[in-house]
C-alpha cells in the first residue's frame, strides 16, 4: 500500500517558512537607500507645512491679562481648539522639506476664564530667522537700486537743448489705421 501525499508541510519547511517571513519583515524596517540612485540622485518629495507661524516677536507682544479675543488677533486662530479643555489653545508649527531636518514648533496659551493666565512657549525664532530656515536661497544678497555718485558722475550727458529751440514733436514711424471705422 502506498503512502498518502502529506497536505501540511514539514516542521523544517514550517520553520524555513517563518525565518523567511522574520526575514522580510526585518527588511522592511531598514533604511531606503533604494529611494536614491547610489546615494547622489533621490526623488522629489513635496514639503508639507502645518499650523500657525508664531514668532518671538508676536510672543512678545502678547501680555498676560489678554482677552481672548485680543490674542486671536494677535497670533490667528489657534490649531487645536479643545472643547473638554477650553481654557488652553494650542499653536502649533511644522514643516518637513526634502534635504532638511524637520521642524516644529509649539506654543500653548493658558487661560483664566476669558483673560490669557500663562503662555508656554520653546525656543522660538524672529521673523527674520523664521524666513532665513525656509528661504530656498542661502547666498541671496539685496540688489543695488540706485547708483553711487561717482557711477553717476561716469554717465554720459544728455546733448544740450538752446533754450528757445522748438522742441519737435515725435509721432508714429507709420501710420495706423483710424480705431473708428468712418
Amino acid at each position: 500500500m502506498r503512502p498518502l501525499p502529506r497536505a501540511f508541510p514539514t516542521a523544517s519547511a514550517a520553520v524555513v517558512l517563518a525565518s523567511l517571513a522574520g526575514l522580510l519583515a526585518g527588511c522592511a524596517g531598514a533604511p531606503r537607500e533604494a529611494d536614491s540612485l547610489f546615494g547622489v540622485i533621490t526623488p522629489y518629495r513635496f514639503e508639507i507645512v502645518q499650523g500657525n507661524v508664531v514668532t518671538r516677536e508676536q510672543i512678545e507682544r502678547l501680555t498676560t491679562g489678554m482677552t481672548r479675543r485680543q490674542a486671536r488677533e494677535l497670533l490667528g486662530t489657534p490649531m487645536l481648539a479643545d472643547a473638554f479643555h477650553t481654557d488652553r489653545w494650542d499653536y502649533v508649527f511644522t514643516i518637513r522639506r526634502q534635504g532638511a531636518q524637520p521642524q516644529r514648533r509649539s506654543v500653548v496659551l493658558h487661560f483664566d476664564g476669558e483673560r490669557l493666565a500663562r503662555i508656554d512657549a520653546g525656543e522660538l525664532p524672529s521673523e527674520h530667522e523664521f524666513v532665513a530656515s525656509i528661504s530656498r536661497h542661502r547666498d541671496f544678497a539685496p540688489k543695488r537700486l540706485e547708483l553711487t555718485p561717482e557711477e553717476r558722475a561716469a554717465l554720459p550727458r544728455p546733448p544740450a537743448v538752446a533754450p528757445g529751440a522748438a522742441i519737435e514733436p515725435l509721432g508714429p514711424a507709420r501710420p495706423y489705421p483710424p480705431l473708428e471705422g468712418s
